[in-house]
């Protein structure tokens, strides 16, 4: 996860000669930048979880840290009951539960908003 002090990634678009294309990709990589060029957004990818994505979010960050929903329901305070709807999206997360989810799960909570 990056630091609060550190600055988020940019995107940059160039216009330009195509045979310099390859010059200016390996330049822009010994700087510390990815081609992107034949990437596709992961809304695109992963259409089954559109319109759930806090719930997916939750999900796999407790799946990442080895918990079952009754094991994070204790460590939150949080019902199981409504962690399971959370996950589904029948229920919403909110600011509150967020918070607690992010210090139970180690990452940051507006993840799930």
């Amino acid at each position: 996860m990056l630091e609060h002090t550190k600055k988020p990634p940019i995107e940059l678009r160039f216009l330009g000669p195509s045979e310099n294309r390859e010059k200016a990709i390996a330049a822009l990589r010994s700087l510390g930048f990815s081609d992107l060029t034949d990437s596709i957004p992961w809304r695109d990818a992963f259409k089954e979880f559109e319109g759930n994505e806090a719930g997916t979010s939750l999900r796999g960050s407790r799946y990442k840290e080895e918990l079952t929903q009754v094991q994070l329901s204790e460590k939150t305070g949080i019902p199981q009951r409504h962690i399971s709807e959370m996950e589904r999206g029948i229920r919403p997360i909110g600011k509150k539960n967020a918070k607690l989810f992010s210090h139970a799960l180690h990452i940051n909570y507006r993840v799930f908003l």
